[in-house]
């Protein structure tokens, strides 16, 4: 089964990664850029084919480890 956990961080929260890719696209001539906003996304095979029990495996992982939940949203999608 494959499946992803994307983590971004929540709205209110300073994004000076994102304000650099920002400023970047423009200076690369892109226009109509407003604003950047980065995050990470971790891709997971997981064996078995129980996805509730991989789906919850994965929200564990992310409230322990792959996502910092003070400042971070996360969503979990399983496939397959």
């Amino acid at each position: 089964m494959k499946a992803r956990v994307t983590v971004t961080l929540k709205s209110g929260i300073l994004d000076p990664q994102g304000k650099a890719i920002e400023g970047a696209l423009k200076s690369l001539g892109v226009s109509g850029v407003a604003s950047v906003r980065q995050g990470k996304v971790f891709d997971i095979e997981i064996e078995g084919t129980d996805r509730a029990g991989a789906e919850a495996a994965l929200k564990a992982a992310a409230e322990k480890l792959l996502a910092n939940t003070v400042i971070e949203n996360y969503r979990v999608e399983v496939n397959g």
